[in-house]
């Protein structure tokens, strides 16, 4: 069934669930090392794309399908100007989604790396939740 014909907050929740599972893998990778740095570099930067996902379709009840995080966040601030304070964490995670994916574009990652991108998701995802009262 197309999401067009579910209540936006079905939705929402859709967006979250889906966060959520991107937060436990990268965290799992993170905590076992049983994965890459890079991988949990782009877990991360989708965990955040699915966030802001899901803050659009709360608001506007639709969002458009690209995955550059900083754009995302440039339309939820249209609405909501305190989402401004994400900035910086849309800017560090906007390029793990192409060089962690695109042989062209790899480069490699550190544990550091991954770290600092989980924190920057984390923030995104508590500002996000404490704005919606989740």
């Amino acid at each position: 069934m197309s999401d067009k014909f579910l209540p936006k907050e079905l939705v929402t929740e859709e967006w979250f669930k889906k966060a959520y599972d991107d937060e436990l893998n990268a965290k799992s990778i993170l905590k076992h090392k049983d994965g890459t740095p890079g991988g949990a570099c782009f877990l991360a930067q989708q965990m955040a794309e699915k966030l802001f996902k899901a803050v659009l379709v709360f608001k506007e009840g639709r969002f458009p399908k690209i995955h550059n995080v900083v754009k995302l966040l440039k339309l939820i601030i249209k609405t909501d100007i305190d989402f401004k304070e994400l900035e910086e964490e849309a800017v560090i995670l906007n390029d793990f989604y192409i060089t962690s994916r695109y042989p062209d574009d790899m480069q490699e990652f550190s544990w550091q790396d991954a770290e600092e991108a989980f924190d920057a998701a984390e923030k995104i995802k508590k500002f996000v939740f404490k704005k919606l009262k989740k």
